[in-house]
């Protein structure tokens, strides 16, 4: 039979495929990951990140601004802390005059209505370079726990929006919630990383905090003992469920592209906002391809970020929030 259905009629041209077009994308989709260095007037791009910088607190805070004139309305950010101010307590990660603090501050200062979401995790404050408290050759836990309650009411105590624990310790978001509330801080919301997968894409992050493990015969080489195996997909719905019952406003899968039925998994199990994090590797090798001139640029980074809306997330952590919010305005 000739066929009466003919799908081609609804990609005639853009304004009909634009009509029925059942994922968009927006600037208030993405939130930029930002790194925060000591120091003034301070801006060195990442090597393995072409186009990423650290920056001091003062830069940092001019290029909010920009970000949000663009659209862009959360940044999640991280510190590289100083290699003196380290370890194995992570007790610099609560200091109330430490650099995450002071550029909290900052940032809600020069502008308030932008959503702050500092990491709350322990391996930029690590001898180790783990995200927890090392005890008897392992990650303690339960110490590593009270830890990060102290990092967590630190945070809001400067004026954080959300606290982002990316840790993956058991029981982690109850204690938070459970210490942000007893601090008086109950309209300061978490983002868990949920389903953060131990994976090789982490590698350029790290080079930007100098946070990978340490090689020491006496301690783990690796974070596999607390980040989730990469081979398993009923253990990211459990995980992401626990976290809602503890109290998680929004949780997070982890990487992104290489991660997206996992993403849509979590999605129909959970009534929660789903972050998804597109991760320094993902970027890392689009750049690197882009300037081989293997692949263009701007035409992959928005198919891989609209794939990533299409999968299920609400929101968009990745390094090319900047470059395709620019690229949407336009």
């Amino acid at each position: 039979m000739f066929p009466l259905q003919r799908g081609r009629r609804l990609r005639v041209n853009e304004s009909i495929r634009s009509l029925v077009r059942e994922t968009t994308l927006s600037p208030s989709d993405f939130m930029f990951p930002m790194f925060i260095a000591e120091g003034e007037n301070y801006k060195v791009e990442i090597s393995s990140m072409p186009g990423i910088f650290r920056r001091s607190i003062d830069l940092t805070v001019e290029e909010i601004k920009e970000l949000f004139a663009l659209g862009i309305r959360a940044v999640n950010i991280y510190v590289k802390v100083d290699e003196s101010l380290k370890d194995n307590t992570g007790k610099e990660a609560w200091n109330p005059d430490g650099l995450m603090q002071r550029a909290i501050k900052s940032i809600k200062a020069a502008c308030p209505e932008m959503i702050v979401m500092p990491d709350v995790a322990l391996d930029p404050y690590s001898i180790y370079g783990h995200d927890g408290i090392i005890e008897n050759g392992d990650i303690a836990n339960d110490a590593t726990n009270e830890a990060l309650v102290k990092m967590a009411v630190s945070h809001a105590q400067a004026g954080a929006d959300f606290v982002a624990p990316s840790d993956m310790m058991d029981g982690r978001v109850l204690r938070l919630r459970q210490g942000l509330d007893a601090a008086g801080f109950q309209n300061v919301g978490i983002m868990s990383y949920s389903a953060k997968y131990a994976s090789a894409f982490y590698g350029p992050f790290r080079d930007a905090l100098d946070s990978a493990p340490v090689d020491n015969a006496d301690i783990p080489k690796d974070k596999k003992t607390y980040q989730m195996d990469y081979a398993n997909r009923i253990e990211a719905i459990k995980e992401a469920l626990m976290d809602v019952e503890e109290g998680a406003d929004m949780v997070m899968v982890k990487p992104g592209i290489a991660y997206l039925d996992i993403v849509r998994e979590v999605k129909n199990a959970v009534n929660v906002p789903v972050t998804v994090f597109h991760v320094s590797g993902e970027y890392a090798m689009i750049k690197a391809a882009a300037e081989r001139g293997w692949l263009d640029n701007d035409a992959i980074m928005m198919e891989q970020l609209m794939c990533i809306k299409r999968a299920g997330a609400s929101l968009i952590s990745t390094y090319f929030a900047k470059e395709a919010a620019i690229l949407l305005k336009k």
